[in-house]
């Protein structure tokens, strides 16, 4: 199988490439990412010379790149997990998240389906699109979780982008017939986490004792997946999920943001040696988010009953590890917090 991981230099999608290309040693795998912010090579230098492995620099946005790109390789598959993230930066900017998460999707679908209409069609392919928890909106009753069944209502232009793309992908499922299937995943933690979000942001400024800014009253209520958890999902969704449908992946792992934020505390002020209480001193609440949605929650089930997946880490045993990472990855820290990466890597593949 020549199998096409869009976005695998970010923090899911290296992780999602390291379980294919070691697991799977007869596919070929090939990895494409734009290298923006949030794309880091350096995630994947373990594999990086894997005889099953390889890195296109390129944009989703790019119609014709994709086009010739299909025309030449003929993929098999493609897991798309290339978007646009960050709530914070969607509010600033929407725009970027329209045409990545939106554009980007649309034009990916249409290489695939032209190479794939024009190679004998769609048997033996799959498109499989990465999406997630937030295009369902916020949860205010406590007993409630998100399902398959939920219905969408985004809260933020990033959330808003992504459920503009889950139903184009089912358009195209639904109009052409492409073999599609998707999945909706809950908040992800653990190495390589890019540090602008919540718990690498806290990790980092607790070693070098700066606030630690917290939404509103962070009564905020987050599901929390450990990232290796997640790509095994997606392996079990790519490999066994049925065609058309949707699986929602969560750890069924609640947590008020504050009550998190304190937990990294203890955990980092025993880790570092600290008096207890020591780092949440730092702790400072910030003006809330525009639009900030209260709860997420997954209901997991149908993954678990239909394709045998279920989360391998207690949460505090999870948090245990993604700090002793970050902690003993100081280089990839202060690469990825200084820009240096970016220099390095856009350098290196900026003719390719």
């Amino acid at each position: 199988m020549k199998l096409l991981i869009t976005g695998g230099a970010g923090f899911i999608g290296s992780h999602v490439v390291r379980l294919f290309v070691t697991k799977y040693p007869e596919y070929q795998i090939y990895n494409l990412d734009a290298l923006t912010y949030a794309g880091n090579l350096a995630n994947l230098s373990d594999i990086e010379n894997a005889p099953n492995y390889t890195f296109i620099k390129g944009d989703i946005t790019d119609a014709k790149f994709l086009e010739d790109m299909f025309a030449e390789l003929s993929f098999d598959g493609v897991i798309h997990l290339a978007a646009e993230s960050h709530v914070d930066r969607s509010i600033t900017d929407p725009m970027s998240f329209v045409m990545t998460n939106v554009v980007g999707t649309v034009n990916l679908l249409n290489a695939a389906k032209n190479s794939w209409v024009s190679t004998g069609g769609f048997d033996g392919k799959r498109f499989y699109h990465v999406s997630t928890d937030e295009v369902y909106g916020s949860l205010h009753n406590p007993e409630d979780f998100f399902t398959e069944e939920t219905a969408y209502d985004p809260q933020s232009p990033y959330s808003a982008s992504k459920a503009a793309s889950d139903h184009f992908v089912r358009a195209y499922g639904n109009t052409y017939k492409m073999p599609v299937v998707l999945s909706n995943c809950s908040n992800n933690y653990g190495p390589n986490h890019f540090p602008e979000k919540l718990i690498p942001l806290m990790i980092h400024n607790i070693q070098t004792n700066k606030p630690l800014p917290v939404y509103g009253k962070g009564e905020n209520v987050r599901d929390w997946l450990f990232v290796v958890d997640h790509a095994r999902a997606i392996d079990a969704v790519f490999h066994k999920g049925k065609l058309g449908e949707t699986y929602n992946i969560g750890g069924f792992n609640e947590w008020k943001n504050l009550d998190l934020v304190h937990l990294l505390c203890q955990i980092m002020d025993r880790k570092l040696g600290r008096p207890e209480g020591t780092s949440a001193q730092l702790i400072t609440y910030v003006t809330d988010r525009a639009g900030h949605d209260l709860r997420y929650a997954i209901d997991a089930n149908k993954i678990m009953n239909e394709l045998g997946w279920q989360p391998s880490l207690q949460f505090e045993e999870g948090l245990e590890k993604t700090v002793d990472w970050f902690l003993a990855n100081q280089t990839w820290l202060e690469n990825v917090t200084s820009g240096a990466y970016q220099s390095y890597y856009k350098g290196m593949y900026a003719n390719r």
